[in-house]
C-alpha cells in the first residue's frame, strides 16, 4: 500500500440480510469512509443504524453485498478465506463489545496475548518481554498467570485490547469499548487506545453511544438509516 493512499477506503458499501422472517434488509447503503493512518474516527448514530455492520465488513467478518472495502490496500471482498485470515491477523485489531468473545476463557492473561502475537510473529510464540509490556500498559501484569474467565468485566475489556494490539496492527476496530464498564474503567480503556495512536501511529474506529468517547477522537461520522450521513470533525483532537 502506497503512504499516500488511506488506511481504509469504503466505496459505495451496501449490505443487505435476510431477518428471521426472511424479509431483506438493508443495513448499509451506498457507505463512502476513508481513514487515514494515524486516525481516531468515531462513528455514532442509533442503535440499529448500521454501525456495528459496517465495523464487521471493516474486520473482514462479513463481505459486502456490493461496494468495495479496502484495508491496507487489500479489497476484503474479493479475497480467498485464507487470504483474509492474514490481513485479519496483520493488519487488524478487533475489540468486540462483549469482552469475553475476544478472549481464550480458559487460557491465562499472559497467553492469551501470547497467541494473539503469534500470526503477526510468524513463530510459535510472542516475546516475552513485549507481552508483558503489553500487560503492564493495560494494568493486568499482576494478573498475568490469571485464567481470562477469572477476570472482572473490566479487567477483560483490558486483556482485550491488549490481545487486538498484540501484533501491532496499523488499524484497531473496536465496538462499543466502554459500554459495560463504569466511568473510570471507561476512561482507562479510551486512554489507552489514544496513547497507543499517539506511539504506535495506530488509526482508531471506534463504534460508540458516548458523547465523551466520539468528542475524543479527530472525526465523527454519523450513521443514519444505513447511510453516512455527516462528516464532522471532533472536539480536541484525542488528547488523552
Amino acid at each position: 500500500m502506497s503512504t499516500s493512499e488511506p488506511l481504509v477506503r469504503c466505496e459505495a458499501v451496501t449490505h443487505v440480510y435476510r431477518d428471521d422472517t426472511g424479509a431483506e434488509v438493508t443495513a448499509l447503503d451506498g457507505v463512502d469512509l476513508t481513514v487515514h493512518a494515524g486516525e481516531a474516527v468515531a462513528l455514532v448514530g442509533p442503535s440499529g443504524a448500521g454501525k456495528s455492520t459496517l465495523l464487521t465488513l471493516l474486520a473482514g467478518l462479513v463481505r459486502p453485498t456490493s461496494g468495495h472495502v479496502v484495508v491496507a490496500g487489500h479489497d476484503l471482498g474479493t479475497l480467498s478465506e485464507r487470504a483474509l485470515l492474514r490481513v485479519r491477523a496483520t493488519s487488524l485489531g478487533v475489540v468486540l463489545q462483549s469482552p469475553g468473545r475476544n478472549l481464550l476463557p480458559y487460557a491465562s492473561a499472559r497467553r492469551n496475548v501470547a497467541f494473539a502475537q503469534r500470526p503477526a510473529r510468524g513463530s510459535a510464540s510472542g516475546g516475552t518481554d513485549e507481552v508483558d509490556e503489553l500487560l503492564d500498559a493495560v494494568g493486568l501484569l499482576p494478573r498475568a498467570g490469571t485464567a481470562a474467565r477469572h477476570l472482572s468485566g473490566g479487567q477483560q475489556q483490558r486483556l482485550a485490547l491488549a490481545v487486538a494490539l498484540a501484533g501491532n496492527p496499523p488499524l484497531l476496530l473496536a465496538d462499543e469499548p466502554t459500554s459495560q464498564l463504569d466511568r473510570t474503567t471507561g476512561e482507562t480503556v479510551l486512554a489507552l487506545m489514544l496513547q497507543v495512536r499517539e506511539r504506535r501511529g495506530t488509526a482508531l474506529v471506534v463504534v460508540t453511544h458516548d458523547a465523551e468517547v466520539s468528542r475524543r477522537l479527530d472525526v465523527e461520522h454519523t450513521i443514519l438509516d444505513g447511510r453516512l450521513t455527516t462528516s464532522a470533525r471532533a472536539g480536541s483532537g484525542g488528547a488523552a
